[in-house]
């Protein structure tokens, strides 16, 4: 099934998102928090793009179709284009294909630190357009409320999500957030700007003071000060911060879709216990809106 059709028959669509073990670990030690992940039975689950992919060993690929085929979940494949060809993204499409995996989350990818930038495609709208003529792929595309950490023009990011929609995404996953009111004028802008197509947060709960600094680092997201208060109070007790940051993210999701999001991403860092004590915190209202008419 084509997620963009979940998106048609819930109010709202809960997913999980996976990372591949690196390339020096075994691809089983993944297995366990993928059983453990699929119990709790979300809509999908998507795998990243793995560090050290590849088209003959692409972890991407053997995880997305491990979720579909033994797990029976729909997943997700990310797939960046950054320095790949044609003939690359054939390749891995094709695997995907041949795994009955039928839906990708196109992205541009990490522009190399040397900055120069080879390859068939310069954007993600460029690859969303290349596979949308194959005409069996669903297709996710990323959003960001905040706009891109690389983005230097206010606004600018609204603009590439139009591009992406009109060259065939079929929905929209947004970068963490942890101001919900940052989410909520962004679809303000998005309503202005014309865009129709569905918009599902993510959010990533924060259980160590070193994971938000790197996220930050990353992304560029601001954080309230209310989130600045609880990581210099228990910063150093981690089952104390552990448990403050599921609290915080289980009342940025109950807000969230009591505001009336579309659906929840949840970023799990490959932690099953994490994600199932929020579920558990969220299922009585997933499962109210979702009875509703």
């Amino acid at each position: 099934m084509r997620i963009k059709n979940l998106f048609e028959e819930k109010n709202l669509v809960y997913s999980f998102e996976i990372f591949p073990p690196r390339p020096n670990y075994p691809l089983e030690s993944i297995y366990s928090p993928i059983d453990e992940l699929s119990q709790i039975n979300p809509d999908y689950i998507s795998v990243t793009y793995g560090a050290g992919g590849s088209t003959q060993n692409n972890r991407t690929a053997m995880l997305s179709s491990l979720i579909k085929n033994k797990h029976q979940i729909e997943s997700v494949a990310h797939l960046t284009c950054i320095g790949a060809t044609r003939d690359n993204i054939d390749k891995i499409l094709d695997e995907l294909e041949a795994n009955k995996v039928e839906n990708v989350l196109a992205l541009r990818g990490d522009i190399p630190s040397s900055g120069l930038v080879e390859g068939d495609f310069k954007n993600s709208q460029e690859l969303i357009s290349y596979i949308k003529e194959r005409d069996n792929f669903g297709i996710a595309a990323g959003a960001y409320p905040e706009g891109h950490i690389e983005t230097k023009v206010k606004d600018f990011d609204l603009e590439v999500l139009k591009y992406k929609e009109e060259a065939g995404a079929d929905y929209f996953v947004t970068q963490l957030f942890y101001d919900n009111n940052v989410f909520y004028e962004f679809l303000n802008k998005v309503e202005q700007k014309g865009i129709k197509l569905p918009i599902q947060p993510g959010v990533m709960p924060v259980i160590n003071k070193r994971q938000i600094e790197r996220t930050i680092e990353l992304s560029g997201a601001s954080l309230p000060e209310k989130f600045i208060k609880i990581i210099n109070k228990y910063e150093h007790d981690k089952l104390a911060l552990r448990d403050a940051g599921i609290a915080y993210a289980t009342e940025q999701i109950v807000d969230l879709i009591s505001s009336g999001a579309r659906g929840i991403h949840l970023y799990t860092m490959n932690n099953p216990t994490i994600a199932k004590t929020l579920t558990a915190n969220i299922k009585s209202l997933i499962k109210s809106v979702n009875s509703r008419e």
